[in-house]
């Protein structure tokens, strides 16, 4: 059965057929990868296999060639099994196609078939230390010598950031620019390249199978033909690619807040207390109607912004909005249905406790949520 207006048969099969890859071959091993802190490289050869990895890349790269709406259904699949699987969508959806809109023949030639296998894993590194949502202030450099580029900094929380061997790099290639963001560029760096090494794996609250890390650049020497699109003009890039990495967000977010509420109305139809299932308590039934109106409303909007987005329409603001409230709304659900699950709710065992834990940051990555309202009232004129 369809979710969407706008799946067609094909939609439905795809998805079908995704959970049921995804219930033998990540499902069972979820508990398993979360206690290793790493999703095995394995997994991405499969999915890579199956054509669950890029499969909106053109049919001469390796790709499907197919639209964002098959994208839109494996965010969610992924997101039904656990958060953890983030950093998959984030190379679908998120690194691949700065590739594919920015990148010369060349380097869609060199870069996209490996991408769609598995074989290259992709991050994307703006934040630092120093620097959050700020991308403007990025200290990051790349100095032109010759036919390269000398890059010196540090980036940090890089989702895929132990397992990425193709890294997008915020870099400033003119640290003098009298507009900051107008001497930001991106450089494509490759695993192996002198200079370029990996920090540890950091520990997170939530999200423990999904590698985040650190990067160190010293001195580290990057050909020119590693620029994506073209020098100065990285920050423009990132702008335009920031509405679909907001709406994956929100989709990821929506997704969780789904599951739980399932979860939570299984639980207490079977949980009895002072005699009868919690669910007979009206404290219980009022939580759940207003957990799944919140969650039809976001639906709802949700669906409209897919369409507009597929369609190529500017959509930032209510994207923004759409980021903002829907991920709010799943951390506020994480905590009612953690509670209506009592002590149960705390304990590792259950899923609603995963999800207590991976929800939250959702409202800090992609740009925080106060920055979601800063663009929301900047964009109504205030």
């Amino acid at each position: 059965m369809a979710k969407y207006k706008f799946e067609s048969t094909e939609h439905v099969l795809f998805r079908k057929t995704l959970r049921k890859f995804l219930a033998e071959e990540a499902e069972p091993y979820y508990s398993q990868w979360e206690k290793d802190h790493l999703i095995p490289l394995e997994f991405w050869r499969k999915l890579g296999e199956m054509g669950y990895l890029c499969p909106q890349v053109e049919e001469q790269y390796g790709g499907l060639g197919l639209d964002f709406s098959f994208g839109v259904i494996i965010q969610e699949e992924l997101e039904r099994v656990g958060s953890s699987l983030i950093g998959v969508g984030l190379h679908n959806d998120i690194v691949v196609p700065y590739i594919e809109a920015y990148g010369s023949n060349e380097q869609k030639s060199r870069w996209l078939p490996k991408c769609v296998t598995g074989e290259n894993i992709t991050a994307i590194a703006m934040t630092e230390p120093g620097t959050g949502s700020d991308l403007a202030n990025i200290q990051t450099t790349a100095i032109r010598d010759g036919d390269h580029y000398i890059v010196n900094g540090q980036k940090t929380f890089i989702t895929n950031g132990i397992h990425t061997n193709l890294v997008v790099v915020a870099v400033k290639t003119n640290p003098q620019a009298e507009k900051k963001h107008r001497g930001i560029s991106l450089l494509v760096i490759e695993d192996g390249t002198p200079g370029f090494t990996k920090g540890r794996k950091l520990e997170k609250v939530g999200m423990h199978a999904q590698d985040t890390a650190e990067l160190f650049f010293e001195d580290c020497r990057v050909p020119v033909e590693n620029l994506l699109g073209e020098e100065g003009k990285g920050f423009i890039y990132m702008m335009e690619k920031l509405q679909q990495e907001r709406l994956a967000v929100a989709i990821a977010a929506q997704t969780a807040a789904e599951d739980m509420l399932a979860l939570t109305i299984n639980y207490v139809k079977s949980r009895k207390a002072f005699g009868k299932p919690i669910s007979d308590f009206q404290n219980t039934q009022f939580k759940i109607a207003e957990m799944a109106t919140k969650i039809e409303l976001g639906k709802s909007f949700l669906e409209s912004l897919i369409e507009e987005h597929i369609a190529g329409n500017d959509v930032m603001t209510k994207v923004s909005m759409a980021k903002y409230w829907i991920t709010e709304n799943a951390r506020e659900l994480a905590i009612q249905c953690m509670q209506l699950h009592g002590g149960y709710g705390y304990m590792e065992e259950y899923k609603i406790a995963r999800r207590y834990r991976d929800i939250p940051v959702m409202s800090i990555y992609a740009g925080t949520n106060e920055v979601m309202k800063v663009i929301i009232a900047k964009n109504l004129g205030l």
